[in-house]
């Protein structure tokens, strides 16, 4: 029997099996604002049997877009558009979920297709910000380093996200933590030189995060599960680190946090990553093991032998893929065939169904 078609129960959802797409950016929102784009990309996924279904990294206020391409939600505006995709979502039996985000000082730039580079004020760009006033690399935009009533300022940009993606229809919330934006910024010494009550000790440096999830907390329901995405390590030495990572998890858990979706890097350049098939699947597995809370597997996994394992193994609760499910929307109905297991069709696409 396959483990990875088993059912999962967080909070008062139940997944349908656990392979989940995980948010990607498609740099194609104007204004912040959902699209027909959106809505093609996204419900692919749900007619392709994804349990979960993330919206790309939705940034919770103008500045924290890392494109001017992003998804928002700042205004009560933006939510009707993404209405529309939740509802398809649900009817096809895929859960809706949202990233939460704000870029820090990574944003700014441009689509990759347009190279991927600062996008400045005269081009319809932005000064960016971040803990401290340290650029991501030579020759990106120096950003702004925030004051602290600018930080809470953002805590409630997440919060009033929050409620709106509650208001919109998804059913599962995830904060970006990871990938060198603002949250990681705040983590990792190599981006965090501040002074004061957010800078310095681990116990600072994760304030920023810990009144982010609770006050999100505040208005996300407490029937409705909470996710954070880490970088759970940054593969530089001084940096943040797995040990790290297993501790935020220790306190993220009890403040409503139900797990932890384990990537790395993306906040320090140059770095020698060993990137291989499932590399960054151990770093779910530690923290599960360590921390003793529920996590997710993300990174070149791209076979359902591969996504088996995981489950069967229990080195992770969730498999979330990116790449192979652009390459095969449909990845979930044939990862089940692969594996003899039984899962839905949409009705429209039976007579197709593989027979066993």
């Amino acid at each position: 029997m396959s483990q990875l078609f088993t059912p999962l129960q967080i909070r008062s959802l139940t997944l349908r099996h656990r392979l989940v797409v995980s948010p990607m950016c498609q740099y194609s929102a104007t204004d912040g604002y959902a699209g027909d784009w959106h809505f093609a990309h996204l419900a692919a996924f749900a007619v392709g049997g994804a349990a979960v279904v993330f919206t790309e990294a939705t940034a919770v206020n103008p500045e924290g877009r890392i494109s001017p391409q992003d998804l928002g939600l700042w205004t009560d505006d933006q939510i009707a558009p993404l209405q529309r995709i939740t509802s398809f979502l649900a009817e096809h039996g895929a859960i809706p979920g949202i990233q939460l985000a704000h870029a820090g000082r990574k944003a700014s730039t441009s689509a990759p297709w347009l190279g991927d580079k600062p996008v400045t004020k005269e081009d319809g760009g932005w000064t960016p910000v971040a803990p401290s006033a340290v650029p991501f690399r030579e020759g990106n935009l120096i950003p702004s380093e925030l004051t602290i009533a600018q930080i809470k300022g953002i805590v409630q940009d997440f919060q009033d996200a929050a409620r709106r993606a509650l208001a919109a229809g998804f059913r599962i919330l995830e904060i970006h933590g990871a990938h060198g934006y603002l949250i990681t910024e705040f983590l990792s010494p190599f981006s965090n030189h501040r002074r004061d009550e957010y800078g310095g000790s681990f116990e600072n440096r994760t304030q920023f995060l810990l009144e982010i999830i609770d006050a999100i907390r505040q208005v996300w329901p407490t029937e409705l599960p909470l996710f954070l995405r880490i970088s759970a390590t940054e593969w530089k030495e001084g940096g943040w680190s797995e040990a790290d990572s297993v501790a935020l998890a220790k306190i993220v858990g009890p403040r409503g946090v139900d797990l932890i979706d384990c990537s790395s890097g993306g906040n320090v350049p140059g770095v020698k990553i060993p990137i291989v098939p499932m590399y960054q699947t151990p770093l779910a597995e530690h923290i599960k093991k360590e921390a003793g809370i529920m996590t997710g597997a993300v990174g070149l996994i791209t076979t359902s032998a591969e996504a088996e394992s995981i489950i069967a193994d229990g080195r992770a609760d969730l498999v979330f893929m990116a790449r192979e499910m652009l390459r095969d929307p449909h990845f979930p109905l044939r990862a089940a065939h692969e594996l003899s297991a039984d899962i839905t069709w949409p009705k429209q696409y039976e007579r197709a169904k593989w027979k066993k």
